[in-house]
């Protein structure tokens, strides 16, 4: 978590400029590595049930226990931890957030951030000059199965969160009708849409790490019979025709413009006459979204799409020429009241 700092100090970094604000950025950053370390070495888990001596955690997370010890110091300055002359202890923001079973768990969200940021930003400046991202992101991805998991668990309860507000915004396909999710693995919308609409029959496009994650949601939902998987490169399986809606759903961002133009053009011809595509998206270039964490957030993360996928933030005008090219019309753009970084962008495919 950000590094306690009292509000007469913090004006020296960000108000008067008396400090180099970028001792703060290096001070979070190392909180941030520690904060990973502490997850993955299980220390949080280690403290759930009450204090524990450095001796005892050490043995529980299979560490060297002056090593720990240090590590547990930091964590402490940085407020995962509290320490006393009995041991450690987690705080109540880690007890809350980076428990794995605490019901609204960040510990998927850091842990896959952790590894993006160790692994992946280690060449970021070579990126930066060359102009040419590392284009690995998804083999990657399903090379690593406990970061898998923890992408699609951060996707499917970021589907949980937002699906009933999309649902109702998006208009109601025919009875009957049929749905394509295109890299919908975690399966969460697809199930929202056929829990809304009886008849409605749905198709999961997705590499087969990604349908793995979902196939178990599918079947606790009771859809089995009308939720397909398809597992497939988004950029060359078939994507069949006559969908009434096809999503494309934290996906266009991964990609340059001449391949979501590429993208659409596929997707237009996968869908009827009439139908609709549903794109969810960052959207950069807000002017109602304020400065803050989600745009802080959108910033970085267009930054890191470059970088390991090629892709980045489009802004709506964007979006909109590029669903037009592909043989869309009728595009329009939903602010979420779920997300201040999230954007429902809807298109009609023309006649």
């Amino acid at each position: 978590m950000p590094v306690p700092v009292q509000p007469e100090e913090l004006r020296q970094f960000t108000v008067t400029d008396q400090a180099p604000a970028a001792h703060l950025d290096l001070l979070n950053a190392l909180g941030f590595r520690s904060a990973v370390a502490g997850l993955r070495l299980g220390v949080f888990e280690a403290l759930a049930a009450g204090p524990l001596p450095v001796a005892d955690l050490a043995r529980r997370t299979g560490t060297d226990a002056y090593a720990l010890r240090l590590l547990a110091d930091a964590l402490v300055g940085f407020g995962y931890l509290t320490g006393s002359a009995t041991g450690y202890a987690n705080s109540a923001n880690t007890t809350r957030w980076l428990l794995r079973d605490a019901p609204e768990s960040f510990a998927p969200v850091l842990a896959f951030w952790g590894a993006v940021v160790t692994e992946r930003w280690t060449d970021l400046e070579e990126s930066m000059r060359s102009g040419l991202p590392r284009r690995d992101f998804y083999p990657w991805l399903e090379q690593r199965p406990e970061t898998l998991a923890d992408f699609q668990t951060m996707l499917r309860r970021l589907a949980a969160w937002l699906a009933p507000e999309i649902v109702e915004l998006i208009p109601a396909p025919p009875q009957a009708g049929r749905l394509l999710d295109i890299g919908g693995g975690h399966a969460g919308y697809s199930i929202a849409f056929c829990r809304r609409y009886p008849k409605l029959r749905a198709t999961v496009l997705d590499l087969p790490g990604a349908l793995a994650q979902g196939a178990p949601a599918i079947t606790a939902a009771g859809l089995t019979e009308r939720i397909t998987a398809l597992p497939g490169d988004l950029s060359t399986v078939d994507l069949g025709a006559d969908h009434d809606l096809a999503l494309l759903f934290n996906i266009v961002h991964g990609y340059p413009d001449t391949e979501v133009g590429a993208l659409l053009k596929r997707v237009a011809a996968a869908v009827r006459p009439g139908g609709r595509v549903a794109l969810l998206e960052p959207l950069a270039e807000v002017p109602q979204r304020p400065a803050g964490t989600a745009d802080s957030f959108v910033r970085a993360f267009s930054l890191n799409l470059f970088h390991t996928q090629g892709g980045r933030a489009y802004s709506f005008t964007e979006l909109s020429e590029l669903l037009t090219a592909a043989g869309f019309t009728q595009v329009t753009q939903h602010l979420l009241r779920g997300s201040e970084a999230d954007h429902l962008v809807l298109a009609v495919r023309a006649d």
